[in-house]
Order: C-alpha cells, then sequence, then structure tokens
C-alpha cells in the first residue's frame, strides 16, 4: 500500500506520548551466578563475573539463553501494537519494487542479484540489457533450494565468456561458504562443490582463469592442516579445475602472508594477469601480489606503501589509490610492463582540504574504463563522481541529486559505466554514462517503488565534538516538523574500519518511523572515512574515544536544538556500531530512553581472543600493548557497568550464528546490566538461530520479525500509541 501524504498538522496527531507509558510486564531475569574470574592485563587485576556465559558448548548456557528468549518473547510479544506492526512492515515490503544489485558485466551480459519480495532471498540472474529488466533469466533460485529461505548467496563471479558462474553458498547467515558451480545456459549445477571459500573472518574471493576450465579461489586450512585454533586462519589461494576432487587443488600462493591475511582476487580483462589484494587484518593495510600467464608472482607492493586498490586499465596499466602522504587520496598509474612501485605517476591528485566539504573530497573509490577513469568521491557523508582521461584530464561527469550517494560503478564497455545512485529518501536508481557523449541517462526499472517520501526531507547539520570537531548529521523528518523537544528521534552511527554512513534509502524503517511523528538522524563519526584517512585514524586504536564523544556531541545537539529530550531519545547501531551503543549509554546512561545494540562487542579485553577478533587488532589494537591496552580498558563498556545505575531501556538482538561477533559478548552484557541496573527497564536479549551476523544472508521473514520486534520495543519504551 502506498504511504499517505501527511500534512505537517496530521503528523502531529498520528501518535502520543508519555513518558511514563505502561507496557507490558517484564518478567523477572533467570538466575544468573556469578563465578568469579580475575586476570591481570599489564599489572591492572580486572574481574569478570561471567565468564562461565562464554562457553556455548556448556549445556548451562544454552539453557540460561533460552530462558533469556523466553523472557525477551514475554515482552515482546504482549506488545499490544505488535501484531499491527509487523501487518504494516510485510505491507511496506510486499509494496518494496524489485531491485536488482551486484551487477557484473561479462562477454556482453549481464548477471545481477534480484531481490523480488516476498520470496525469502535474491535470485541470480542473467539480463540482456540494463534497460531490459523482462529479459532476466534465473540461473539460481536459493528459495527453491532451501524451504526455509535459509541459504544465502554470499558473492558470485561469472566465467570469462559467460558460460558458467560460481556461487559462494552459505546457510543460517554463517557466512561459511562453499562454491557451487551453475551452467548459464541451462542453470544446471555442476558436481564440483569446493569446500570453505568464504568465512566471516577473512571473507573469500574467486577469479576465474580465462578458458573457464577452473578458478583460482581462497582456501581456508583443510582437515588436520592447522590446529582447530587456526581454522579460521592462515587464507591461501588455490586452483580449482572443473570435473576434479576438490581435494586435489592446486596451491597458487599464500604460504607466506599473515596469518590475518584477507585475500580478493581478480583477473584482468584479457586474462594474462591474476591479482591477490592481501589485508593485513582490517586495519586498512593492504598488499599486492601480481602473476604473469606463466604463473610467476610479483609482489607489487607493501602494508607500509599506504596503497589501498589497485584495479587493471584497459591501457593496459595498473591504477593505485594512495594514501601515502595522501590520506584524502591520490590515483597513481602504473604500465603493466614496468612494475616498479617508484616508477608510477600521479594522475589524480588528492584534494586540497579547505574548509568547505567540496574541499575535503576524499577518493573512495574508482573504476578504470576503456580511455576512462570514473572516480567515486566521498563528501562528509554523501558523494560525487568525478570523470577523467587515461593520463588524468578532467572531462565531464554526471551531476548528481543533494545528499546522495554514488553507489556500485559497473564498467560496461567502450568506456560506457552503469551506476547507482542512492538518497535517504529515493531508493537506488540506475544509470548509464554515455563516455562519447558525456550524458546521463535514467535506466528504467520494472516498477517504481511504492514506499515513498513526498512529505518528507533530509537536512544535513553539524554538531560540535568534545575537542572541537565538526560532526554531520542527516536528519530525516517530515516536512513541517514542529520542534517542541517531544519528537521521538532515533540517532544512529558507526565510527569504524573506514567504513562510511552514506546516503542509503531507508525504506520500510523510516516509513514506519516517520509515520509515527518521529524524526531519524544518522550521523557521520570519526571512525569512518567521510573526510579520508585522517578522520578515519582519528577514531581508531587508541583514539576510539573520540567514536563516542563525537555520537554523544550529536545526542546533546539534537536535545539543544529542541528536536527531543532525553525521554523521548533512542539510538541503534550494529556491530562496531554496537560497541558505539555501549560505550554511549554506559559513559552517559541519563541521555538515552531506549538502546537498540544488534550483535555489539562489549568487552574489549577479550574480543581478541575470538577469530574474528584476532583480525580487528589492527583496527582496536590489542591488550597486549600498554597504550592499547589503557584505551581499551578506558571505554570498554562490560568494564563500565556501574552497580546502582538507572540504565536506559536495552534490546541486544544477536545471531547464534554469528562468526565476525561471539554472541557471548551479548550474553555477557545483558547479564552484567540485569545484575546491576536500577531503572526496572527491560534489559533483553534475543537470539536467533537462524541468523549470524546482523541479517547478512537472513530470510526475508527472519527481517521482518526483528525490525517487528526492534519496533515494538522502541513505540514502547518511548510512548509511542501506534496508530
Amino acid at each position: 500500500m502506498p504511504a499517505k501524504r501527511l500534512l505537517p498538522i496530521l503528523s502531529i496527531c498520528l501518535f502520543t506520548l508519555s513518558a511514563f507509558a505502561q507496557g507490558p510486564s517484564i518478567p523477572k531475569p533467570p538466575d544468573t551466578p556469578r563465578h568469579a574470574v580475575t586476570d591481570d592485563y599489564q599489572g591492572v587485576k580486572v574481574t569478570d563475573d561471567y565468564r562461565w556465559l562464554e562457553n556455548w558448548d556448556d549445556p548451562a548456557v544454552k539453557q540460561w539463553s533460552a530462558a533469556e528468549n523466553a523472557r525477551t518473547r514475554d515482552y515482546l510479544d504482549h506488545v499490544p501494537a505488535r501484531d499491527d506492526i509487523k501487518n504494516r512492515l510485510r505491507q511496506l515490503v510486499t509494496a518494496r519494487s524489485v531491485t536488482y544489485s551486484g551487477l557484473q558485466f561479462r562477454a556482453g551480459m549481464l548477471f545481477a542479484e534480484k531481490r523480488q519480495p516476498p520470496l525469502q532471498q535474491p535470485l541470480l540472474v542473467l539480463m540482456r540489457s540494463p534497460d531490459d529488466p523482462a529479459s532476466a533469466r534465473v540461473i539460481f533460485d536459493p528459495n527453491s533450494a532451501s524451504a526455509k529461505g535459509s541459504l544465502a548467496v554470499d558473492f558470485y563471479v561469472p566465467s570469462f565468456g559467460g558460460k558458467y558462474v560460481a556461487a559462494a553458498l552459505s546457510e543460517n547467515g554463517s557466512e561459511d561458504a562453499a562454491a557451487h558451480v551453475f551452467e548459464v545456459a541451462t542453470g544446471k549445477q555442476l558436481r564440483d562443490v569446493v569446500p570453505r571459500v568464504n568465512f566471516a573472518t577473512a571473507g573469500g574471493s574467486i577469479a576465474w582463469k580465462p578458458d573457464s576450465s577452473g578458478f583460482y579461489y581462497t582456501r581456508y586450512p583443510q582437515g588436520n592442516e592447522r590446529p582447530p585454533e587456526d581454522a579460521n586462519f592462515f587464507q591461501q589461494v588455490y586452483f580449482h579445475k572443473l570435473g576434479t576432487d576438490p581435494a586435489q587443488d592446486t596451491y597458487i600462493v599464500g604460504k607466506d602472508f599473515p596469518r590475518i591475511a584477507e585475500i580478493q582476487l581478480h583477473t584482468s580483462d584479457d586474462g594474462r594477469w591474476l591479482l591477490a589484494s592481501v589485508g593485513n587484518g582490517d586495519g586498512g593495510q593492504f598488499a599486492h601480489y601480481l602473476m604473469d600467464s606463466d604463473g610467476h608472482w610479483t609482489q607489487l607492493t607493501r602494508f607500509g606503501d599506504g596503497i589501498v586498490s589497485v584495479k587493471f586499465g584497459a591501457d593496459p596499466a595498473l591504477y593505485l589509490l594512495s594514501r601515502k602522504h595522501a590520506p584524502r587520496g591520490q590515483i597513481l598509474r602504473l604500465p603493466i610492463s614496468h612494475l616498479d612501485l617508484s616508477q608510477a605517476k600521479v594522475v589524480v591528485p588528492q584534494s586540497g582540504g579547505g574548509a568547505d566539504e567540496a574541499d575535503r573530497a576524499s577518493i573512495e573509490n574508482f573504476v578504470p574504463g576503456w580511455g576512462r577513469l570514473y572516480v567515486i568521491d566521498i563528501l562528509g557523508g554523501p558523494s560525487r563522481l568525478r570523470v577523467f582521461d587515461n593520463q588524468g584530464k578532467v572531462l565531464p561527469a554526471p551531476v548528481l541529486p543533494p545528499i546522495s550517494a554514488v553507489g556500485q560503478v559497473v564498467s560496461i564497455g567502450g568506456g560506457d559505466v552503469l551506476f547507482y545512485v542512492s538518497s535517504f529518501l529515493q531508493p537506488p536508481i540506475l544509470y548509464r554514462f554515455d563516455a562519447s557523449t558525456g550524458s546521463t541517462t535514467r535506466i528504467a526499472t520494472p516498477q517504481p517503488s511504492a514506499i515513498k517520501f513526498d512529505d518528507a526531507e533530509v537536512v544535513r547539520e553539524f554538531a560540535t565534538s568534545k575537542d572541537g570537531t565538526r560532526v554531520p548529521l542527516n536528519i530525516i523528518r517530515l516536512k513541517g516538523t514542529k520542534l517542541d523537544g517531544t519528537r521521538p528521534t532515533l540517532l544512529t552511527g558507526y565510527g569504524g574500519y573506514s567504513i562510511s554512513m552514506k546516503p542509503s534509502f531507508q525504506g520500510r524503517f523510516a516509513r514506519l518511523w516517520l509515520d509515527q511523528g518521529g524524526i531519524f538522524v544518522e550521523a557521520n563519526l570519526r571512525g569512518g572515512a567521510e573526510y579520508g584517512e585522517e578522520w578515519h585514524a582519528a577514531g581508531n586504536l587508541t583514539h576510539k574515544q573520540n567514536v563516542f564523544d563525537d555520537f554523544l556531541a550529536c545526542a546533546q545537539y539534537l536535545i539543544d536544538q529542541n528536536y527531543t529530550s532525553p525521554a523521548h531519545l533512542a539510538i541503534m547501531g550494529g556491530s562496531n556500531g554496537g560497541l558505539l551503543m555501549g560505550a554511549a549509554f554506559t559513559q552517559r546512561p541519563d541521555l538515552f530512553r531506549a538502546v537498540v545494540s544488534h550483535v555489539g562487542i562489549y568487552d574489549m579485553l577479550r574480543v581478541e581472543l575470538d577469530p574474528n577478533g584476532t583480525f580487528n587488532v589492527t583496527e582496536f589494537g590489542t591488550v597486549k600493548d600498554l597504550d592499547q591496552f589503557k584505551a581499551l580498558h578506558a571505554y570498554s563498556p562490560y568494564h563500565h557497568v556501574k552497580a546502582g545505575t538507572a540504565y536506559p531501556a536495552i534490546l541486544m538482538p544477536t545471531g547464534e550464528n554469528d562468526h565476525r561477533v561471539n554472541p557471548m559478548q551479548s550474553r555477557k552484557m545483558i547479564a552484567l546490566l540485569q545484575a546491576d541496573d536500577t531503572s526496572g527497564r527491560p534489559l533483553l536479549l534475543r537470539t536467533s538461530s537462524s541468523a549470524g551476523h546482523g541479517l547478512i544472508g537472513a530470510s526475508l521473514d527472519e527481517q521482518i520479525e526483528q525490525d517487528t520486534d526492534v519496533f515494538s520495543f522502541l513505540f514502547d519504551q518511548l510512548g509511542i500509541q501506534y496508530k
């Protein structure tokens, strides 16, 4: 059903608020004994009362988790509006248009993942042309392969001639994927199944051989090759020949790579070169290796060289994104015939770095095309697309809407590209850019989105952080919203791993929130790369507290500007953003009424002991380093829960199959909060057996169930009477 266009005065009538709203009763938490364990970190003794909750193999832990789930369900299922919320969400999902993502162009064909509600998972399809979505033909349907909708395509790669597609498939959001091969013409699945090409720790990648006889892939240790504790480390590159036993696959490279190597593979368009990009964990350092057609490897860059991306041009040449002495990024060109990094020439220099956001633009990504170089800049959150020739001469470029972001850019031959543009209030729109004319054409979509935001607007404002840094806020609200300090406001952020929060369509979530008179706010915090590597470095390792200061400043700004008040302010984040939630409500519990913290990290002293936590050390730091330990201990949310404190209402959704953030983080944190809180508000743990890290790979039904629980919790705690 299309959303109604609401007059500003009517929006006030859509909700009533009461700071003392009486929701459903909250059952007592299960008995949770304390078993103190004391560790010594850098001479500091730290006691952990809930270490026992880390062991998921302990039946007592599973029993405790089931009791917490039952308690959470008892509360959420009795929120009066829950059924209405769920029905409205499903209505909005059904109204969503068909969308295409993960575009790949190969041999004149366009491959894509087609999301078609109410199907549980996207379809892997082939189109004759982006202008002809009706021509989409299904290569693989995960929905037919799994009745529960639990099978997901983690990634896929077409072969050179487009004869085959290799797809990494995993169950229940686990990201533990095997490669399956499908014949494009018939959809027939070959017998080849290559295990564990992808996992949550280092990801995964596939690159086909030019003759389509097989593919190179990232391989995790098999059998007894490594001790069990190394099963998700030491990623290497192997080659699989179609029709052969994967146990006989050939080692290619990687034995000398770090334990926390994260490898991505790319093949040149002519098939002569294989590029291996090797990340040193999650901190943003990369080394690059190039293999020629004779199987000879050349190390092109090292971790200290500041080269974060290398791509093949059609010249033939390599194009490199460098952040060394250029924190906002510059692009270098290196002829592939002379693989000496010192001879690379700057073709696109970094921006000037003035006070204006355009002057602070940072190169986020780039795509070489035939005779063209497409450069995506980020400007504090929104982005732009610039066009150059191969020598760096500026050429005409597309003009984008304000407060929008460039998504995927795909070269389709002849220098032309397809690219997506998204915004907070507009679904992603696919455009074609004609290199010869400099013209931009919108690609027709199967049907327009039925979720409309004609009654809403986005304003971009700035809060001032503790150290004087200006922090952008993107505020989505109904037009004419009266700022009287009583608006239910939901603030979200991330702040880590150089991941920038860019304008993206909020769809059903924003529509449902705005329809109840709410305001939705997304902050661009340090730790991301919204202003380049300096912005990232100011929020990682020993500078992580800056991220939390930024977020708290944004919350205070919304209160000071009369958007909302602590009684009407909720915050939400996930993963690293869940850490942000934990730091925010432990440092300023008085500032928020409700918190939703998805798959969060809270015990920063033990996170590095988990497999994926080891990869995080280059972003967060380690307790083995004195200064980094001091920083971690100073903000670790688990170690700053104080007995006798009145905390906000808190919902912690987590996934039983999460291999990125150990669910024990949420178990321990909620147990400690339940023991020490004095507010009497709900402190809830929601563990899903059919989900992993957030909603990665989750079925559509699982997404709707989780969104329903989140809205039910927020509406009940903010006193919103759903209408």
